[in-house]
């Protein structure tokens, strides 16, 4: 199954989990990012070629998690085996990584700010889609300072 790529293609970014998988997309001209949706960590790659069949995607951008001092954590193995088959399966897509330190916790305190109810906080989806569009924000801000 081959991909068409266009020069405006969206951005998305994915906070994996060995269960849940939270996803963040820009809009075409890559300005604001937004959460849509958490999969299950055995069905992403699935979603990923749907969504992909539908919206043009030239980059996909997956957390990476450190601890302060720069070395991996418990999790980073299973993101880098990720990223490893995320290149494999779509040679095509521009995929990197960005550092995701920190991006459950703004997650809580942006939907605390946002005014979500105290349930709806609490359940682990919200969190890992909102973490996906903090780690896709800080992408682009990161490409826009490097744009200088």
């Amino acid at each position: 199954m081959e991909l068409i790529r266009k020069a405006m293609g969206r951005i998305l970014a994915l906070d994996y989990g060995l269960k849940r998988v939270g996803i963040a997309v820009t809009d075409p001209m890559k300005i604001i990012a937004s959460p849509i949706t958490t999969v299950d960590e055995g069905h992403i790659v699935e979603y990923l070629w749907e969504y992909m069949l539908n919206e043009n995607v030239e980059t996909i951008v997956v957390g990476m998690p450190k601890r302060l001092n720069g070395k991996a954590t418990h999790a980073t193995g299973a993101v880098i085996k990720f990223v490893a088959k995320l290149k494999k399966t779509f040679p095509e897509v521009n995929i990197v990584t960005e550092n995701e330190q920190f991006t459950s916790k703004m997650a809580v305190a942006a939907m605390i700010t946002g005014g979500m109810k105290k349930k709806e906080r609490m359940r682990k989806s919200n969190i890992d889609k909102i973490s996906a569009s903090i780690i896709l924000q800080s992408y682009l801000e990161r490409m826009k300072y490097n744009d200088r």
